[in-house]
């Protein structure tokens, strides 16, 4: 059985609810990711997704370079631990519709890497297919 250590991306780049989006912005076009955790000193407060700048900030008129990732961030924030079964992670990936999730260590609570759905595709043998139909089934907006 493989783990989520044994796919997760480590040293994860993460960003503090008092940055602005636009800040949020650059940072995921430099890392070429769509979602970042955001950590309030150690502490994971939640995740800001490409998304997130898109319909609760940029669709609402709000100014990137003066809004904070604060206002815009998912707090619902769904998290794994580096032990548990990747087929594990995989069906609550699937359960509630994220494609990304924050690894985080038993001991310390901190955040010590991320796993993506493109991660469990390319390095974990099982079939995606069915957690993929379901992150990709429509959904209600989140507002």
């Amino acid at each position: 059985m493989q783990t989520i250590q044994d796919i997760m991306t480590r040293d994860v780049q993460t960003i503090s609810p008092q940055d602005t989006v636009q800040r949020a912005a650059q940072l995921m076009d430099e890392l070429n990711v769509g979602a970042i955790p955001v950590l309030d000193g150690d502490k994971l407060v939640g995740m800001i997704t490409d998304r997130d700048i898109t319909v609760r900030s940029v669709a609402v008129g709000q100014n990137p370079s003066s809004t904070k990732v604060l206002e815009v961030m998912s707090t619902d924030v769904r998290t794994c631990t580096e032990n548990e079964s990747v087929d594990s992670v995989l069906g609550k990936m699937g359960d509630v519709q994220i494609r990304r999730v924050p690894v985080i260590d038993e001991q310390t609570g901190k955040v010590i890497g991320i796993v993506s759905l493109g991660d469990v595709a390319t390095r974990h043998s099982a079939d995606v297919d069915r957690a993929l139909d379901e992150i990709s089934s429509p959904s209600e907006p989140d507002r």
